[in-house]
C-alpha cells in the first residue's frame, strides 16, 4: 500500500492512495444519509479523482441507510431487469448462493442501456474467510496509455452492448441456478444499445474507454476484425498497472465512478458464502468525442420459446 496521503480539510477526511492510477481508502468518515454537505462534496471530489474509493468499518449501515447515503450522490435507480430487493428503491443483492451472484467478468455496470449508472455504492454483508476480492480498472488511464494512432482509431469506433449474449460460452462453469437466473431474469427484457468506444466524462472531461463484457460487436466491422480490436483495447483496460484490488471485510463500502472504470469480482472462494448489496446512482447518456449521443436500439421482452 502506498503511504502517500491526500487530505481534504473542508470535511476532515483523509484519503490514502492504494495504487498508482486509481483507488483510495477514505478514513475518518461514518457514512450516513445526514452527512454534512461539505463531506458529500469532498467524497464526490475524491471519487472523481481516484475513480474508486473504499471505507472500512461501516457495519452500522443497513439497506435503508445505505440508500439514504447513496441518494446524497444522485437519484437512485433499480437494475433494469433484476429490479431491487423488497423494501428498497435500488438495492441489488449479489448472493453467491443464488443465481447471478458471481460477477466474475470484466464489466462496467449496465452498459446495455443508454444512461447507464453514474456511481455504484457496494456494501459487504457476508464475506468469505478467503478470496472474493474485487478488482477495478481505470478506463481513463487505459485510454491515455494508448499510442496516439490507437487513440484516434478508438475515437471513431462505436460498439453494440446487450444483456443478451452467449452466456454458456462466457460462463462455462456456471451453476444451473446461474443459468436459470440469466435466462429468466437478467434477459427477461432484452436491451441493445450503441455506445461510443470512447466517451467524454461529463464532469472531468477525460476520455474513457467504454467496453466490457456487454459488448457484442463493433459497428461497421466484420466480427473477426471487431473482436481483435476489442481484445486489443480491453487488454489496455485490464493491464495490471491500471488496476487496484480490494480485500473485503464485512461492513466495507466501495464506491466507484461507473463512467471511468470496469470491475471484476474474483471467483476464488469455492463454496463459501459471499453477499454484497449495491445501491445505484442514475447516470446520463454518453457523448462521443465528436458530440454524438448513445442510443438504445432495442428494448423488448424476450420472445417466448415455443414448444416443439
Amino acid at each position: 500500500m502506498s503511504q502517500s496521503s491526500v487530505t481534504a480539510p473542508a470535511a476532515n477526511i483523509d484519503a490514502v492512495q492504494l495504487a498508482g492510477r486509481l483507488g483510495a481508502e477514505i478514513r475518518n468518515v461514518r457514512l450516513a444519509g445526514d452527512l454534512p454537505d461539505a463531506a458529500i462534496r469532498t467524497i464526490n471530489q475524491l471519487l472523481l479523482k481516484h475513480k474508486v474509493i473504499f471505507f472500512r468499518g461501516q457495519s452500522h449501515l443497513d439497506d435503508a441507510e445505505q440508500e439514504r447515503f447513496a441518494q446524497r450522490l444522485g437519484a437512485l435507480v433499480p437494475h433494469p431487469t433484476v429490479g431491487a430487493i423488497k423494501g428498497t428503491s435500488s438495492i441489488l443483492e449479489l448472493d453467491s448462493a443464488r443465481g447471478g451472484g458471481r460477477a466474475d467478468q470484466w464489466h462496467t455496470d449496465v452498459t446495455f442501456v443508454d444512461a447507464y449508472p453514474k456511481f455504484s455504492v457496494l456494501r459487504g454483508v457476508v464475506i468469505p474467510a478467503f478470496g472474493g476480492d474485487t478488482v477495478w480498472s481505470n478506463t481513463a488511464a487505459a485510454y491515455d496509455s494508448l499510442p496516439k494512432p490507437l487513440q484516434r482509431l478508438a475515437d471513431e469506433l462505436w460498439a453494440v452492448h446487450s444483456n443478451a449474449y452467449d452466456y454458456a460460452a462466457v460462463k462455462t462453469r456456471a451453476s444451473e441456478a446461474d443459468r436459470k437466473h440469466f435466462e429468466e431474469v437478467f434477459t427477461g427484457t432484452v436491451y441493445e444499445t450503441e455506445h461510443p468506444v470512447v466517451r467524454v466524462h461529463p464532469e472531468t472531461g477525460e476520455r474513457t474507454l467504454l467496453l466490457g463484457n456487454f459488448v457484442q460487436r463493433l459497428v461497421g466491422l466484420p466480427k473477426g476484425d471487431g473482436q481483435k480490436l476489442y481484445d486489443l483495447f480491453q487488454s489496455h483496460i485490464t493491464a495490471p498497472e491500471n488496476t487496484v484490488r480490494w480485500r473485503w471485510q464485512a461492513g466495507d463500502v466501495a464506491i466507484w465512478d461507473n463512467r471511468a472504470t470496469q470491475h471484476y469480482a474474483v471467483n476464488d472462494y469455492g463454496d463459501a458464502h459471499r453477499v454484497v448489496r449495491r445501491a445505484t446512482v442514475d447516470g446520463d447518456v454518453p457523448v462521443s468525442v465528436d458530440g454524438r449521443r448513445s442510443t438504445t436500439r432495442i428494448k423488448a421482452p424476450k420472445p417466448a420459446i415455443k414448444a416443439a
